[in-house]
């Protein structure tokens, strides 16, 4: 029997059927776009709060789902499944283009190490292709026996020609084991995308913080590349955490953004800088760095990328500085399950 779900403030209303979750089915909806980044239920991103009603989780409670939320009403809709009618407030997208998200067939055009353990790829899809897609999202590469690995787009929409992705080499890892020891120029590939909301809000005219922790900087990357190309004209404030200066593997890049364009600032922090670095720059975890230069956030927009701990230790203390909810846009990236 499916069950009726009113989504708050919005009043947009659909059905979800019994076995399956809240945002598969908001996702069928036109004019209902919930956020959502892994899609199983590590990241937060797809949080939401039960008004009326209830669900259950056939997995247990998901990891990015503490007690204390789950108690407050709090749910993620990307496991939550209906067990009655209900009313839920979240947040939804408006993103103004309706994406189709495809599978493709691509080919690794080329291959290039940025740092010890961080390979760029760039994946040419087939020549009548363009992959659309928002400055921020991802793509999944369907690997031959069924599983995915979730990677952050790096390039700007307007220069699709190729996929640009940064790859960071997991120790034992399936997948960035091959793309380090295996993986050959023009091997081919399939993707799924595009994916997730974690985008650029280009209608706003907040001032905006990002902030990206090791590899958490390619869909920074993606959006900054898409701002300059638009001529968004606010202020632009990137902050890169990394352990030690070989970790910052694009440095210059926006070392050079900072000295072309006047409305954007960048810091790197380190939080380990080894001897030989010469480090001279700020020192400590990276979201310590944002709440000492921006002691009330409370006209800003943060957007942050990067691993769960620094995602986890920024949410508070930005809400601490008086970052409202709907001001604040992450995707944590965590390490595929087994």
């Amino acid at each position: 029997m499916p069950y009726h779900v009113t989504i708050q403030p919005t009043d947009h209303e659909f059905l979800v059927a019994e076995h399956e979750s809240v945002l598969d089915a908001a996702l069928r909806e036109k004019g209902s776009v919930l956020p959502y980044g892994c899609r199983n239920g590590t990241c937060g991103s797809c949080m939401g709060t039960i008004l009326s009603g209830a669900v259950v989780y056939p997995d247990g409670r998901p990891p990015a789902l503490s007690e204390r939320e789950e108690a407050e009403g709090k749910a993620l809709l990307c496991q939550a499944r209906p067990r009655s009618d209900l009313v839920i407030e979240a947040r939804e997208v408006k993103s103004g283009q309706d994406l189709p998200v495809k599978i493709l067939p691509c080919r690794v055009e080329r291959r290039e190490l940025l740092a010890p353990d961080v390979m760029r790829l760039y994946l040419k899809p087939p020549s009548a292709e363009r992959l659309q897609f928002l400055a921020g999202q991802y793509v999944d590469i369907l690997l031959a026996d069924g599983r995915r690995r979730g990677f952050s787009l790096a390039n700007a929409p307007h220069a699709d020609e190729a996929l640009e992705l940064h790859v960071r080499q997991v120790p034992g890892g399936f997948f960035t084991d091959y793309v380090f020891n295996k993986m050959k120029d023009k091997a081919l590939l399939r993707f799924q995308g595009p994916l997730g909301t974690f985008f650029l809000r280009e209608e706003s005219t907040r001032p905006m913080i990002l902030m990206g922790g090791g590899t958490g900087f390619a869909p920074l990357k993606g959006m900054l590349e898409h701002a300059f190309h638009i001529g968004l004209d606010r202020p632009l404030h990137l902050y890169w955490g990394a352990r030690a200066r070989v970790d910052l593997y694009l440095h210059e890049l926006p070392r050079q953004w900072e000295k072309e364009r006047p409305n954007f600032r960048y810091t790197p922090v380190l939080s380990e800088p080894r001897p030989e670095d010469d480090w001279t720059g700020r020192t400590g975890w990276v979201h310590e760095a944002v709440v000492a230069d921006y002691p009330d956030l409370s006209e800003y927009e943060v957007y942050m990328s990067g691993p769960p701990a620094m995602i986890d230790a920024a949410k508070p203390a930005f809400a601490a500085r008086g970052l409202p909810e709907d001001q604040l846009f992450y995707d944590s990236f965590d390490y595929a399950p087994h």
